[in-house]
């Protein structure tokens, strides 16, 4: 089945986009809902939309600009709002959680003046919001991938940091590690997930394939490397289900991603409960 799809180019760029997505999205997801930061994806996926509908705007309002990439603006969006929640992390020391609204709707709000200029939303536009197996690029592609190695070589260079930050902040800090830097390169890392998953998942719905797969592998494994492995297993099963299912069903690969993951979070909760009463 997937290989008779795999005969037409988009659909090629839309599965290893798909499966390299799969792997690094589920990866730093686990750090992300440990720290208990997983509003930050949902934060940063508003202000990459921001950075997304102004680029469609100017694509409009500047014909030289018109085959500029909108991931590119995106990118620069979302890498800025990080930076940002980051700063106002440190200057509400006593109500760090206020960093996350008040990014998430200054996103909202300048998506929504970007999108009204534009009168209305577009064709690209909708795509960018659940997802498009069809508008995935070569070009695209490629983001991807530079992404994919940025966050891999960032989880293997400061995973010990990551994971005593991850644990115990106060510890992490008193032992001399540079705690603030770190959290800095992490927002700056997730940031990147979020701008290149969005033409596979969706603005609206990246923050699930970084939060979901982790929900269901913290049920079922027995230490934190386990986790990460089950996450990119079930977020990776997601990814592909879900692609093949909207090529063939004509649906927004986003929104079945989503389902799919949340019908493998139900099997594994129902699946525990069942081995926990057996053994019982």
């Amino acid at each position: 089945m997937i290989s008779s799809i795999l005969h037409y180019e988009f659909l090629q760029n839309a599965f290893l986009s798909g499966i390299i997505i799969g792997i690094i999205a589920p990866l730093l997801g686990v750090f992300i809902v440990v720290r208990r930061l997983s509003l930050i994806a949902d934060a940063l996926s508003h202000v990459t939309l921001a950075g997304i509908a102004g680029s469609l705007y100017l694509s409009q309002t500047f014909t030289g600009l018109a085959l500029l990439n909108p991931l590119y603006l995106g990118i620069v969006a979302s890498v800025s709002g990080s930076v940002l929640i980051e700063r106002l992390r440190r200057l509400y020391k006593h109500y760090e959680e206020l960093a996350i609204p008040i990014i998430m709707s200054g996103g909202i709000g300048i998506s929504a003046i970007f999108i009204s200029l534009a009168k209305g939303f577009s064709t690209d536009l909708f795509s960018y919001l659940f997802g498009s197996v069809s508008a995935v690029s070569r070009q695209d592609l490629f983001i991807v991938v530079v992404i994919a190695l940025l966050v891999i070589a960032f989880i293997y260079l400061f995973y010990k940091e990551l994971f005593v930050l991850s644990f115990d902040d106060e510890y992490a800090k008193a032992s001399g590690l540079p705690a603030k830097w770190i959290h800095l390169l992490f927002m700056i890392v997730t940031a990147l997930v979020i701008a290149a998953s969005m033409r596979i998942v969706g603005i609206l719905l990246v923050s699930s394939l970084m939060t979901l797969p982790v929900a269901a592998s913290i049920r079922i494994a027995k230490g934190f490397k386990q986790a990460i492995l089950y996450a990119i297993i079930l977020g990776e099963s997601a990814v592909i289900a879900g692609l093949v299912s909207a090529f063939y069903l004509d649906l927004a690969p986003g929104g079945t991603i989503v389902v799919i993951s949340i019908l493998i979070l139900l099997v594994v909760i129902v699946g525990k409960k069942i081995a926990m009463s057996v053994r019982a």
